[in-house]
């Protein structure tokens, strides 16, 4: 978090914010009030402190919520005092930080809450902005998703331009895809994409872990899910939103992963007020 802080100050600030050096005298003291201005789920909070503290160890900071929790329209963040040059000039990376991930965990809460009861569960997806791959997973979690499989050495997925790669393997190319993730990586969990019906019973009889149903409506979901019958997880995908989720989740599939959590999360408004002392 603070190498992505300091990277962030030295793209804004430059050689220098000539702004604030040229106008506000080195020794004004300034106090400001972080506030939302829609209803959101908090994140990003910590990253904020450590913008305002990177350029001032003086600067002081009191949340007034945690990472994780609903505010409304006009509830209070964060209060920061401290030099107002500091302030002045920490205070867009700070902003952009705390808008950007609490857009992913409130995009995500609504998800979470459209499945609400169905017993699956919202995954996020490598889909993410490069890198902040962690600080949106993190906010993932936050607005009460699953975090996935955090890059591609910790789980083995079987897509299908593996499986066209593999077309002239026998018996199948999924059943020849997961021997050799077997052999290579026999620690790692196990998942292979199926486009059709024959791909999931091909998965499942290969010994997969888990069976990823790509771009299959409630329809088709609801018969692999009973092809499948508990013997690997489901997990559905491709095009899911908040119209389609709870259909989704009501076909019986473990988890449904969707790659807008992070990839089309709109910022929130969050304001920055300041009250020179």
């Amino acid at each position: 978090m603070q190498q992505a802080v300091a990277a962030a100050l030295a793209e804004d600030v430059g050689s220098g914010d000539v702004t604030t050096l040229a106008t506000v005298p080195a020794r004004a003291q300034a106090r400001a009030v972080m506030r939302a201005r829609e209803a959101l789920v908090v994140c990003g909070l910590e990253f904020a402190e450590a913008a305002f503290r990177a350029l001032s160890s003086r600067v002081r900071v009191e949340r007034k919520v945690e990472d994780g929790a609903r505010a409304g329209e006009g509830d209070v963040l964060l209060h920061v005092e401290g030099g107002a040059r500091a302030l002045l000039t920490a205070e867009r990376v700070a902003l952009n930080f705390v808008q950007r991930l609490s857009g992913v965990a409130t995009v995500t809460r609504a998800f979470v809450e459209r499945i609400a009861g169905t017993g699956a569960r919202i995954l996020d997806t490598r889909k993410t902005t490069p890198g902040w791959r962690a600080f949106e997973k993190y906010a993932v979690a936050c607005g009460g998703g699953t975090n996935h499989r955090f890059g591609l050495h910790d789980m083995v997925l079987i897509k299908d331009n593996h499986l066209v790669a593999l077309r002239e393997a026998r018996p199948n190319a999924i059943a020849a895809a997961v021997q050799r993730a077997r052999a290579a990586a026999p620690k790692l969990r196990v998942e292979v994409e199926a486009d059709t019906l024959e791909q999931v019973a091909q998965a499942v009889e290969a010994g997969a872990d888990g069976v990823l149903l790509d771009n299959m409506p409630p329809a088709l979901l609801r018969r692999a899910v009973r092809l499948v019958d508990g013997r690997a997880f489901t997990e559905a995908s491709g095009g899911i939103n908040l119209r389609t989720v709870t259909a989704v989740a009501r076909t019986g599939v473990d988890f449904i992963s969707v790659g807008a959590l992070t990839h089309s999360a709109r910022s929130c408004d969050i304001g920055l007020d300041f009250e020179f002392a």
